[in-house]
């Protein structure tokens, strides 16, 4: 296994000696990709904040970012953090729009805030209007791709792509690596009802023309005399469907929130957060045996060794 890791500091490009593990890690909602590695001071070697960081392995482009962090001792080693560019997502601003789609809003998140866009698929479903106010961009782009699966089952994943905000559909986010028995070293299973299941969708919405409050209800009878009422309840906006959107929202909530942790998987670069692998796994109470979506990603990258630590959603997992 062969890694290259490059610093730019203006016209100067730097190959730091390394010491230790460079990780990279990626989380599905609200974080940026994130770069930490350890460094020895040289002569020649000077970077600092602000400054792009690339890493590829075996040729293959893996992390593009910024520094952010350097964290210094008195043997001259360098702690570095660097992040990608959803690290701007965390700035706060306010934004009203309307009849937009999530896709069309990234776009002016990007422009707005001078970031490198690359392939952005359509997410289709056009927000009716929403206030964005004293919010993080990430809250908001979590806002409008939530609106976006409750109305329409699909899940989009936002990501930066070696240097280019990147937006896919989950079905886009296929690989043919398969963890198993023998791929992955260990693994933790969880599973609740106590957070985000619910068996019961009420949806209501006041017609100003009528003055009569429309209710839309969705309920799963077998779940509920297992566990007792666990419902769901929000206001409708104008435009949207009440019977689409309570029967979409029982479906993505009226199993038990399910979450497999896996520990030392053989490494593939392929795989981030957001990915879809193939899981095969007797677990106790079921067995996996689908494509399950990677909530969690954490590559750990060694001279000799190169293992990935995954929290996995799918199937029942899924949100």
């Amino acid at each position: 296994m062969s890694y290259e890791l490059l610093i730019q500091n203006g016209s100067m490009l730097y190959s730091p000696a390394v010491v230790g593990d460079i990780v990279w890690s990626t989380d599905r909602k609200g974080s940026p990709g994130q770069l930490t590695f350890d460094v020895l001071k040289s002569g020649a070697l000077n970077f600092t904040e602000g400054n792009p960081v690339r890493l590829k392995k075996d040729g293959k482009e893996i992390f593009y970012g910024f520094i952010f962090t350097k964290k210094r001792d008195k043997k001259g080693l360098i702690s570095v953090t660097a992040y990608d560019q959803l690290r701007y997502f965390k700035n706060k601003d306010t934004y009203v729009y309307t009849n937009k789609t999530a896709t069309e809003f990234l776009k002016t998140i990007a422009n707005d805030f001078r970031l490198q866009i690359g392939d952005v698929e359509d997410t289709r479903y056009k927000i009716p209007s929403r206030v964005e106010d004293n919010t993080t961009l990430f809250d908001m782009m979590e806002n409008a791709l939530g609106l976006t699966l409750e109305n329409t089952n699909q899940i989009f994943i936002l990501y930066d792509d070696f240097g280019k905000i990147t937006l896919k559909n989950i079905k886009s986010m296929k690989l043919d690596l398969l963890i198993d028995e023998e791929t992955g070293e260990n693994f933790d299973y969880t599973s609740s009802i106590d957070s985000d299941t619910y068996n019961k969708v009420k949806l209501v919405r006041d017609n100003e023309e009528s003055g009569k409050r429309e209710v839309y209800m969705a309920q799963h009878s077998e779940n509920m005399n297992k566990w007792g009422v666990l419902q769901y309840f929000d206001t409708l906006q104008e435009k949207e469907n009440g019977k689409v959107k309570a029967e979409g929202l029982l479906a993505l909530y009226k199993n038990k929130r399910r979450k497999l942790a896996i520990k030392n998987a053989f490494g593939d670069p392929r795989v981030r957060a957001g990915s879809l692998i193939p899981v095969i796994l007797s677990l106790g109470d079921i067995k996996a045996n689908n494509y399950m979506l990677v909530e969690k990603c954490k590559h750990t990258f060694s001279l000799d060794k190169h293992v990935m630590d995954l929290t996995l959603r799918g199937g029942e997992f899924i949100e």
